[in-house]
């Protein structure tokens, strides 16, 4: 009998935590967003995504929703568990909220910001001016950035794509490796102004960055 009322318990505790629900200000999220409005920074995005404060590992989002009084707005979850957010400020005057659904206890999730670039940018052939306007995207966003305190601000020293596979291993013609489903390319590589060529797209590109 105590087996089962156990049992019942935590069944009932699961369906509890696969319903918990976050509710943020837009406003957080704008306060991100709109520094990607320049036109020198037109291919990058911030995704979102919360870290698990126990595990370190992002948390299972079930569900992102953008909400106003007069629509609900649902957002893609990607399957590393992040989302993006048009950068309006109508919803920030409207006073809109996210809503965030977990699989998992929310009060364990903290959210976390990734600067990446744009999914359009993500293919298998690259141009020499193609990263180097990636690299140069980057730069502009972290120099606007750190216009009054740049001694604190990281610097761009190349650029990291990350594939699907963890565990591809393949080596490239007149470039780095990838090893571990991870190619970095320095700047040293990229001032070489080559062209790169691919296996597959990579499913994120984001910035080798160095304080200063």
């Amino acid at each position: 009998m105590k087996t089962w009322i156990a049992a019942v318990a935590v069944f009932f505790s699961s369906l509890c935590i696969a319903t918990e629900k976050l509710e943020l200000e837009y406003k957080q999220f704008y306060s991100h967003t709109r520094k990607l409005e320049g036109d020198d920074t037109q291919a990058l995005q911030f995704a979102f995504g919360f870290l698990n404060n126990q595990s370190g590992k992002l948390c299972n989002i079930e569900s992102a929703v953008i909400v106003t009084p007069k629509l609900s707005l649902p957002m893609t979850i990607s399957a590393e568990q992040r989302f993006t957010l048009p950068s309006e400020k109508a919803l920030k005057l409207a006073d809109a909220k996210i809503v965030i659904g977990f699989t998992e206890a929310a009060g364990r999730c903290d959210m976390s910001v990734q600067l990446e670039t744009k999914p359009e940018f993500l293919k298998s052939d690259y141009s020499a001016d193609e990263l180097s306007m990636l690299v140069e995207q980057y730069e502009a966003f972290f120099n606007e950035m750190g216009s009054f305190l740049s001694f604190m601000m990281p610097s761009v020293q190349g650029l990291s794509m990350q594939f699907d596979n963890p565990y591809l291993q393949a080596p490239l013609k007149g470039a780095p490796s990838i090893t571990s489903g991870l190619l970095r390319l320095p700047k040293e590589w990229l001032n070489q102004s080559k062209a790169l060529k691919l296996p597959q797209p990579p499913v994120r590109i984001t910035a080798i960055a160095s304080t200063q």
